[in-house]
């Protein structure tokens, strides 16, 4: 059970307290309001006599509606503290595997289960669990009460109270499976939604966009469809409440009338009293039926987010040691990685010397890109061992190990803010003259120069209103900014003007004078000038050495330098 454990044991005793005080102010407010109505209309008492019990009668109302609003309160405050909980599990789960497995999936229904199915839960805390304890003092003290009156009235109610928790468990079965296709629906909908508005631009350009907005418009359907009903169940519940409800209510009426009337075995003050009394113990149990419907919406969310967090994760370890000579030496040895059990990087050994420029080439496919993430330590290394100046890599800490590094991938994320602050988020400590160099040495200085609020232009999510080449620039202003040790290009020039690729080009030979550069290669000027060349095929290692020994040496490298010959391709991305 996901949702109980989150309840402090001081919620239940708060609850508890409070529910039985509402309890004897339901019993007293319905004493008075007797012991008022008989004073003067049996007994003839002025106005000045039951002034008093009116005035306690106030108090009591208002003492009730203050531990009814108290017992909301403590709801709330339970629910805002479980769903904070909640949420924190959530995005530790998320976070807590590699970045690149963590990327993986869709977007809207990962935000779906941060946002919209934690807040499903809110209910349980805020609703059902303060009903159930109020449910469970209020109708036991009412019905106690009850029975010292008039122990028929009593049987009544025991014998048709029943009804109310049989019919709880026979709706509640049919809320579980509609809250179940609702949330279903709903994640459905929130990920092909989002997926549709980031994708906008390539379904227009392909004439997709009438059929994309059917698919959505069949998804919204089918929620809506879900949604009502979940409804329908819970109109039925309600109406099978009020039913059970009404017709107990008219058995205890009725044999109050004959105790009252014909056998004369009840005064009219008793009758009152249990007739005050008695629609106050089924309202417990409607209020509990009402919350136990939410409650069980509640308990389908949490068999959802229960599912996505017992998914297994492949947490990465990190120790606490620290670089202590820059730029470092990388050894892999035998390093394999493995998606859905198919192997894309198999038995890697290759040594990177400190401060040496390696280029990783090999077709579309051969785990280049794999090969990176792993030495990046954005994946795990499933069998083989990688050093890092002869410390195991998973013995670095997380922070040390990623304050040395810098990765640019063909298409850095831009956040949505100002082209400083996306600058600045490499180095917060940074004061504005060390960003302003970065910008200048990024080849950033043209385009500054040319916008009106020159580094703090507002730029939207994902770099919009920024060529590909400006991005790149940006990220290579953070990497400027960083100064790492060890950097990492994933072939980021690709698609790129050749005047655009010039430019950075310069700004990376400058980046990389004082650190160990290992780059992602489709272009042959980058890697003839490369210290080390890695030529991967299947997720091997079949070559490695510098340009003029493998062309002559290497059949995969001779295949692949031919894929250029006549000119530059991106064939092999």
């Amino acid at each position: 059970m996901l949702l109980k454990p989150l309840i402090k044991r001081q919620t239940y005793i708060q609850l508890s307290i409070v529910s039985i005080v509402m309890a004897l102010t339901i019993i007293a407010q319905a004493y008075l309001i007797v012991s008022i109505i008989e004073a003067i209309f049996l007994s003839n008492a002025s106005f000045s006599a039951i002034l008093p019990s009116l005035g306690l009668l106030l108090f009591v109302i208002s003492l009730r509606a203050g531990m009814n609003y108290l017992n909301g309160v403590i709801g709330l405050h339970a629910a805002n503290q479980a769903k904070k909980k909640l949420r924190n599990r959530v995005l530790s789960h998320f976070t807590k595997q590699p970045v690149d497995l963590s990327s993986q999936g869709r977007s809207g229904e990962k935000v779906t289960q941060l946002i919209n199915v934690v807040e499903q839960t809110d209910s349980y805390f805020s609703q059902y669990i303060p009903k159930m304890i109020q449910a469970t003092i209020v109708p036991l003290a009412i019905l106690a009460i009850i029975f010292t009156q008039n122990w028929v009235s009593g049987v009544i109610i025991l014998l048709t109270a029943p009804f109310i928790p049989l019919f709880m468990a026979i709706i509640g079965m049919k809320t579980k499976d509609k809250s179940e296709e609702q949330l279903n629906e709903l994640s459905s909908f929130s990920g092909q939604f989002l997926d549709s508005l980031q994708g906008l631009t390539t379904l227009k350009l392909f004439g997709q966009s009438d059929r994309e907005k059917s698919r959505i418009e069949d998804s919204s359907i089918n929620f809506r469809q879900a949604t009502l009903g979940v409804l329908a169940v819970a109109f039925t519940s309600a109406f099978m409440m009020e039913l059970i409800s009404m017709l107990s209510m008219g058995l205890i009426a009725l044999e109050l009338a004959l105790g009252l009337i014909i056998f004369d075995t009840i005064t009219f003050a008793t009758a009152f009293f249990i007739l005050l009394l008695a629609p106050e113990f089924y309202i417990a149990l409607k209020d509990l039926s009402s919350a136990f419907h939410s409650g069980r919406e509640s308990l389908t969310a949490s068999k959802k987010l229960e599912e996505q967090l017992n998914e297994p994760v492949e947490e990465l370890t990190w120790g606490e040691a620290s670089l202590t000579s820059r730029p470092p030496r990388i050894q892999l040895n035998g390093v394999s990685f493995a998606y859905d059990e198919s192997e894309t990087v198999q038995d890697v050994s290759a040594t990177i010397e400190a401060g040496s420029f390696v280029a990783i080439v090999g077709k579309s496919g051969a785990g280049k890109t794999t090969l990176l993430h792993l030495i990046a330590r954005l994946l795990p290394v499933h069998s083989g061992d990688i050093f890092v100046n002869d410390i195991e890599q998973d013995q670095l800490g997380e922070q040390a190990w990623f304050n040395e590094l810098s990765y640019i991938s063909q298409h850095p994320y831009i956040f949505s803010g100002t082209i400083y602050d996306n600058i600045q988020m490499s180095k917060p400590s940074a004061t504005k003259e060390d960003i302003d160099h970065a910008a200048k040495e990024a080849g950033l200085q043209p385009l500054i120069d040319l916008l009106e609020d020159g580094l703090h232009t507002v730029i939207g999510e994902g770099g919009r209103g920024l060529s590909g080449g400006e991005k790149q620039r940006v990220a290579l202003a953070r990497a400027f900014l960083k100064q790492p040790s060890i950097i990492l290009f994933d072939e980021p020039t690709t698609g790129l003007d050749l005047k655009t690729e010039q430019v950075l080009n310069e700004s990376i030979t400058k980046l990389a004078e004082d650190a160990t550069l290992i780059t992602v290669a489709h272009r042959m000027h980058t890697i003839q000038k490369a210290d080390q060349i890695i030529v991967m095929d299947e997720g091997r290692v079949v070559g490695t050495g510098q340009h003029d020994m493998l062309r002559k040496s290497n059949a995969t490298y001779q295949s692949l330098i031919g894929d250029v010959a006549g000119g530059e391709r991106d064939g092999w991305s």
